[in-house]
């Protein structure tokens, strides 16, 4: 095994190169939506350990399926109708002339998963959803920069304390692949020690990219916070991609060591009333020396990506007029 060397320069998942995301949000609305887009369709896998997952398209995704590729993925607020911002993509995909070809005609193949945001203090009083349109918005603003915090997915998320937020982090590793992880924090759980203000994630941290303050000097007893917004209103939802050559199956073991991730970062994780879900993407574009121990690897760094992406998205989270929770800094600053 090579040994993680890394960041790549942004320390976002545009690091692997290929992707670009974009976010869009309705600040009334309290909710928005992610896209992750590559320059031409890649490999997808997906694996959930949340017990209330909402999705689209993700039983494609299984190795014994026809379609092998995909042409973006979509994480979006709204519960059942933010399914809706993943329609929003494919009609312009279509337009641009992506998508499976059958028989001429060009199917866009956009999964997607939403969390539930429906209690944030928004105005959810539509007369139609909006969601479509934030997808649309999403895919027109995607470029290798992006923001973080409260932002696209992440605008109306929640934790059992504080504000969530979308996060993303990246590696490179010594065998020369970069991964990255893309993450809509809303859990159930919390990713602070205790009352704060030390991440459960610190122990993976680089740099000062979550605040910097360290490990917690003493754990509390391991009970489940008093939490938020009441049960169903949860879920954290992500996107780990790579630039290695990897098959549907590989993809859908990326995906599932990527959760390990969720368990470090937030406590607890994969709760009977979050929805916790992965997707993991590969771009192909750097192949495999030894299928064993790279994808090991792969999967190792995909899981620390993943617990420094939901640490970053609730410390760069701010604080907004009838929020019905802080965020980070503005309790810890």
């Amino acid at each position: 095994m090579t040994g993680i060397y890394d960041t790549g320069p942004k320390n976002l998942i545009t690091d692997v190169a290929g992707l670009v995301v974009g976010n869009a949000a309705d600040d009334g609305l309290r909710s928005g939506a992610t896209v992750l887009v590559g320059e031409r369709p890649f490999t997808a896998g997906v694996h959930v350990m949340g017990g209330a997952p909402g999705t689209r398209e993700t039983d494609l995704l299984a190795p014994d399926k026809t379609v092998q590729e995909v042409d973006a993925l979509v994480l979006a607020g709204g519960s059942a109708f933010g399914l809706d911002a993943a329609s929003g993509v494919a009609d312009a995909l279509r337009a641009r002339g992506r998508g499976f070809e059958v028989g001429g005609v060009r199917v866009p193949i956009v999964p997607g998963a939403i969390l539930f945001d429906l209690l944030n203090g928004g105005d959810k009083d539509w007369p139609e959803n909006p969601y479509r349109r934030l997808g649309a918005a999403a895919l027109d603003a995607a470029g290798r920069d992006f923001a973080l915090g409260t932002a696209g997915a992440g605008t109306g998320a929640t934790t059992a304390t504080l504000k969530g937020g979308l996060g993303s982090a990246s590696l490179r590793l010594a065998s020369g692949h970069v991964v990255g992880a893309l993450v809509a924090v809303n859990a159930l759980g919390s990713a602070i020690v205790g009352e704060g203000p030390h991440f459960w994630a610190a122990p993976f941290e680089i740099g000062t990219e979550f605040g910097g303050r360290g490990p917690a000097p003493s754990f509390p007893a391991p009970a489940p916070p008093v939490t938020k917004l009441g049960p169903g209103g949860n879920t954290t939802i992500g996107i780990v991609a790579a630039d290695a050559a990897l098959t549907q199956a590989q993809c859908t073991r990326l995906a599932t060591a990527a959760h390990d991730g969720f368990a470090r970062a937030l406590m607890p994780a994969h709760t009977p009333l979050d929805g916790d879900l992965i997707f993991a993407t590969a771009t192909g574009q750097r192949p495999l020396d030894d299928p064993v121990a790279d994808t090991l690897e792969l999967g190792h760094a995909a899981a620390i990506c993943m617990a420094r992406a939901v640490a970053r998205g609730v410390y760069e989270a701010t604080q907004a007029a009838g929020d019905t929770l802080p965020c980070w800094r503005a309790r810890f600053g």
